[in-house]
């Protein structure tokens, strides 16, 4: 038995990049290569569609779900999916945005022959909750969440592009601009943080380098942690992350705090804005998603 009922290649038609143009030719290729598969291109209309038309097209069946986007689109898809409930759904991810880094890392070969071999594997999602029952909101990422100057330098990377001054602009751009943020962890200790990545992945933001040993199938995520330490020694690490990487890291299966003032998070590089005193937890979810490298 084929492993997919059908191919639904979600992208945004309005994308700055190639994405129109990829979705058509991995369309056609597949057609070609598996010409007794029904496909479908499905266009995005607005903001957060793709994880709407995820949810909807994962509902029935083994569909194959192809996000033709960056990290944050392929963000709203696998959500999608994880909203549908339906585990025979199987996620793949053409790169087509600023930020690849989930695609680039996990890849072992081109897609089109990843996906005419069929051969689907399960790796571990980051499950994000905020706020408490019944009212909480629950979220997926394939590859990391972070609060703080980590994830902002390396959103400033993405915009400045490689090359060491580049590099250098976008690190002393963001930290000029960044302020420490308290948290609440959940044994009530009090801390200040320069940053807080939790990682599925090893790296973010093509250059970052967080850890060593992250896998995406370890049913563990790493936990990347900068308490408040003086401005000098915060600027040092952003660039040891952009140019050597952080070494070894901490790893758990869960995290969780409370937020003390107003603060921005990030999934896969989409934002997130969190109100004071919210609580928040992260935890893995070993194998939640089906997918193709």
């Amino acid at each position: 038995m084929d492993p997919f009922d059908r191919i639904v290649i979600i992208f945004n038609p309005q994308s700055t990049g190639d994405a129109p143009r990829s979705a058509e030719q991995l369309r056609n290729e597949l057609a070609h290569r598996l010409p007794a598969v029904p496909l479908e291109l499905s266009p995005t209309q607005h903001a957060g569609h793709a994880r709407e038309l995820a949810r909807d097209a994962a509902a029935t069946g083994r569909p194959l779900l192809v996000s033709v986007s960056g990290d944050g689109g392929y963000n709203e898809v696998v959500d999608g999916v994880m909203q549908s409930g339906n585990d025979r759904a199987v996620c793949a991810v053409r790169a087509a945005g600023n930020a690849n880094d989930h695609r680039r890392v996990t890849r072992e070969r081109p897609l089109v022959d990843a996906i005419v071999a069929g051969d689907v594997r399960r790796i571990d999602l980051l499950r994000l909750t905020v706020g408490t029952e019944p009212a909480a909101r629950i979220r997926y990422a394939h590859s990391y969440i972070g609060l703080g100057l980590t994830p902002v330098v390396a959103v400033d990377l993405e915009k400045g592009g490689k090359g060491s001054w580049k590099e250098i602009l976008a690190t002393v751009r963001a930290f000029s601009r960044f302020r420490p943020f308290p948290i609440r962890l959940e044994d009530g200790r009090r801390r200040s943080i320069d940053s807080l990545v939790f990682a599925n992945i090893g790296e973010m933001a093509k250059y970052a380098s967080l850890s060593e040993d992250g896998r995406p199938d370890d049913g563990r995520f790493e936990v990347i942690t900068q308490r408040r330490t003086g401005k000098l020694r915060v600027l040092g690490t952003a660039v040891r992350a952009v140019t050597r990487g952080l070494g070894p890291q901490p790893s758990a299966t869960h995290y969780g705090f409370t937020t003390l003032a107003p603060m921005p998070l990030q999934l896969d590089g989409e934002l997130m804005e969190l109100d004071a005193d919210t609580p928040v937890a992260v935890d893995i979810a070993p194998g939640a998603l089906a997918t193709i490298f």
